[in-house]
Formats: C-alpha cells, sequence, structure tokens
C-alpha cells in the first residue's frame, strides 16, 4: 500500500512525486504539483508548444566591470541597462542609466551588446521574471542580471513578452527559478522555457490586446503622477510662498551674506540654493520651536514583554508616504533600533530613501509603540499649535527635501541629514483648523492618485486574462 500525505497538509510544502516525474531537477521547488497543473493545461493547448532556444537566434547575458571608475563615462557613453532600469511597458530612462566607456562596450563586453527587439528578461535577485523588450536603435549593454533573447521571425517578441507576463508565463518562470537567497535562473534554463506558437497573424491580435491594455494602464499612471505633482503647487499656493527663480550667472554664484546670518554651515550651496519657506500669509517657526526631534520616553511605563509594531524602512511608500505593513516585536527585542509611539512622524535622513520621500506618520501600533530602522527621525509636536498631518505634507515637499540634501553629511552612499537641519528649519504656522484642512487637501489628492494606480493595475490585469485566454483558448 502506498502511503499517501493527509489532506489536512498543504501539498505545495509536503508532497509526493513518482520518480519517473521527474524532469531533470531534483529540488522540491521544481515539482510542486502547482506546476504540474501547470503542465496539464498546456499539454491541452491546441497551438503546437516550443521552448525559446528553438526560437532564438542567441540567448545571452553581461557582466558588471571591475569598480574603481576605469570603465565608466559622465557623458557619451555607452547605456548600461540593470534589472532595475528598464520597465515592463518598455520605457527606459537613458538619462539615469550608467554610461560605459566605448572600448569596454566593444571589448570587454562584445558579447552582450544590444539590438532593437531584443527579449529582456530579469534572471537574478528580487526582479527576476520582469520581462520587457529593447525597442530603441541606440547601442546599449547589459549585466549579468539580465538575460537578453534574441529571437527568430518565428515569435513575435512583444507577443513572448504578453504570454510570460500572463499568470501562467510567469508559474513557467516561477517554476525554473531557484528560491536561495539570491533567486537566479540560468541561461539553458531561459532556452528551454515552454511557449505555444500560434500563427504570427493570431501572434499579432495577442501584441494588441497586451498593448491596448499597457496604454490604458499607462493613462491611469500619467493621471496619477499630475495628481502627485500638484500637491507641492497648491501647498506653495496655500502658504503664499514663491520659490525663487534658479540663476547660474556668475553674479549669482557670488554673494554676502552676514556672520549672524550663518546657520552652522559654511558652503555656499546651502545659502545660494536652500529653500526657506517663509510665509507672509501666517506666522514663521523653528521647527525646535513645537517638535521633539527624536524625543525619549515612548515606552514610559511599560514592561519589557509588552508586543509592539516593528517598521523597517523598506515599509515605508515613498509615494504616498505611508506604512504598509508592519511588524512585531516586543519592548526587550527593540534595543538597537528607534523608539516611537502613536501619532509620531517618522523622517528617514540616509541617502537615497530621504531624498526619494520615505516618511509616514505612525498609526494603529500595537499597544500605540512602535519600533524600527535607526535611520528614522522621529518628530512629535510640542503641543496643540501643530497638527502632525500638517507637518508630514510640509516635510515631504520636493523644495525641502531637496534642501535637506544640501546638509548631507558623511561617506558617500552613507549620507545622512542632521537633526540640527530639522530644528533650524523654518515652517509656516497657520492656525490648526487651516492646517487640517491643508493636510485633509493633500490626503484626498493621494487618494486619488492611488485609486488611479489601482484602476490602472486592473485594467492591465484584465488584459493579462484576456491575452492568457487568446493563447489557451479558453
Amino acid at each position: 500500500m502506498s502511503y499517501r500525505v493527509p489532506q489536512h497538509i498543504d501539498s505545495n510544502k509536503i508532497y509526493i512525486v513518482n520518480r519517473s516525474e521527474i524532469e531533470g531537477r531534483l529540488d522540491p521547488h521544481f515539482n510542486k504539483p502547482l506546476f504540474t497543473d501547470m503542465w496539464n493545461v498546456l499539454s491541452h493547448l491546441s497551438y503546437r508548444l516550443s521552448d525559446l532556444k528553438s526560437n532564438s537566434i542567441c540567448i545571452f547575458s553581461g557582466i558588471t566591470p571591475k569598480s574603481g571608475g576605469d570603465a565608466y563615462v559622465q557623458t557619451e557613453g555607452i547605456p548600461f541597462v540593470r534589472s532595475g532600469d528598464f520597465s515592463e511597458t518598455n520605457i527606459i530612462d537613458f538619462s539615469k542609466l550608467l554610461q560605459l566607456k566605448r572600448d569596454v562596450h566593444n571589448n570587454l563586453m562584445r558579447n552582450s551588446q544590444l539590438k532593437k527587439g531584443d527579449l529582456l528578461i530579469a534572471i537574478v535577485g528580487a526582479t527576476i521574471g520582469k520581462i520587457g523588450i529593447y525597442q530603441y536603435d541606440r547601442e546599449a549593454n547589459i549585466n549579468q542580471a539580465i538575460c537578453a533573447v534574441r529571437l527568430k521571425d518565428t515569435l513575435n517578441p512583444y507577443y513572448v513578452q504578453a504570454f510570460f507576463q500572463t499568470a501562467i508565463g510567469q508559474k513557467i518562470i516561477e517554476r525554473i527559478k531557484r528560491p536561495v537567497a539570491r533567486a537566479n535562473i540560468n541561461l539553458d534554463e531561459v532556452g528551454s522555457l515552454p511557449i505555444p506558437m500560434p500563427d504570427l497573424h493570431i501572434q499579432l491580435k495577442v501584441v494588441e490586446a497586451f498593448k491596448r491594455g499597457i496604454k490604458a494602464k499607462d493613462a491611469k499612471e500619467q493621471e496619477a503622477q499630475r495628481h502627485l505633482e500638484s500637491i507641492d503647487t497648491y501647498l506653495l499656493d496655500e502658504l503664499g510662498i514663491t520659490l525663487p527663480e534658479v540663476h547660474n550667472e556668475l553674479k549669482d554664484r557670488i554673494f554676502l551674506m552676514k556672520r549672524s546670518e550663518l546657520e552652522g554651515r559654511f558652503d555656499p550651496t546651502v545659502y545660494k540654493d536652500g529653500v526657506k519657506l517663509i510665509s507672509p500669509k501666517w506666522d514663521n517657526v523653528k521647527l525646535s520651536k513645537v517638535v521633539f526631534v527624536n524625543p525619549s520616553g515612548a515606552y514610559k511605563g511599560k514592561v519589557i514583554d509588552t508586543p509592539i509594531s516593528f517598521v523597517p524602512m523598506e515599509v515605508v511608500d515613498e509615494i504616498f508616504s505611508e506604512i504598509t505593513t508592519m511588524g512585531e516585536k516586543t519592548i526587550a527585542q527593540s534595543s538597537g533600533f528607534t523608539k516611537f509611539r502613536e501619532g509620531d512622524l517618522l523622517w528617514a535622513k540616509i541617502t537615497p530613501c530621504m531624498q526619494n520621500g520615505k516618511s509616514a506618520i505612525a498609526k494603529d501600533l500595537t499597544n500605540g509603540l512602535g519600533c524600527g530602522s535607526t535611520e528614522f527621525f522621529i518628530l512629535r509636536p510640542k503641543d496643540e499649535r501643530l497638527a502632525i498631518e500638517y507637518l508630514h505634507v510640509i516635510l515631504h515637499m520636493k523644495c525641502v527635501r531637496e534642501t535637506a540634501m544640501l546638509f548631507f553629511g558623511g561617506s558617500a552612499g552613507q549620507q545622512r541629514v542632521p537633526a540640527s537641519f530639522l530644528e533650524n528649519f523654518n515652517i509656516p504656522l497657520p492656525p490648526i483648523g487651516k492646517q487640517v484642512e491643508i493636510a485633509n487637501h493633500v490626503y484626498e489628492l493621494r487618494q486619488q492618485a492611488k485609486g488611479l494606480q489601482e484602476e490602472g493595475m486592473r485594467i492591465l490585469e484584465e488584459a493579462k486574462l484576456e491575452v492568457e485566454q487568446m493563447i489557451l483558448r479558453k
């Protein structure tokens, strides 16, 4: 009598597989029943099943040149594309890419040069399975975290991209990855990826359906971005502040200041390019007058086994300025972390988190208490003159974050804003009712933007489902 796994056990955690069913790999992840079900679907397709290798001219990956600066140039180099640089909507922002020296591109990396129409697949790390098309005429190169597939004319690259973005396509890629500390897929495994082979005119219909979804999603994203970009304009208008125009002529780069006007820093860029939010409409105060920076005593009177919330930096959303998820620790486990309580403002001080806008108000904490990254400043109003929600939207403004960057200290890659920047920073202080009105309006703009983004994602998921149904003929 053969052994059977009890029904109450998750079949994707503990399962039995016959030796005859094993296909080249012995690791449990590859042989999960979840993937066996996927093969049952693929085996009943009306279209012939093939693989990428049989339909490609070449499959290749790149390398990362040794550090030290000898491989890169600031301008007029060859764009170096990494897995975080391309999007699944096939957009690459070349202005943000590293640039290789031409001789490095032509010699050291001659085997990983991209051509228009190459399929790009992320094969290492957190972005594994991300897939796009290099749709540009300009030269470029890739690193080892990307695999490029140059297809024969039997497959439209946009069709391949659409298929592997469907639920079953992502499951196919998920199967072959190695779920180790740094997940990866090798080039032979990419070549083994199965793909249905409808006629080219059917492939084009799939592409058209997928591109409609992408276009509709992009339109929603752009509308959401307009909402987000309107926030700072709204704030400046409400505060009656007009930012100075940027001039870089010689006469604007040479200026005089009284010693009494210096605020702890002697570097000229702080005073030339820094923004002061001085409102002609409302009272203006230094933050230190109305805010505690890194206050102590958050856990006063609590026993050490009290459960509290845990907020690492990565769970703070930089776009909508909110905590997405929270873990849990006890007060005894909070040693070495930043401590805070319900209603405190968490504001990142380290690069690049600060300039990206990572900040959030601590809400719905376990027992009203929390701990988190040491790279947070904790801000707490001293009294009822200041609404924490108002302070949050002010400190999230782009001009404030850009000014904070001028005060960075520390080594490259580990630069931080000093507490003195916040303590000495000026903010307008309208009546509390006006502060709440301003904060509520910003919240509504962000919620509208979030709703548009979610609607865009829903449209794209519907397009993926349509594509899957077209290919699988459901």
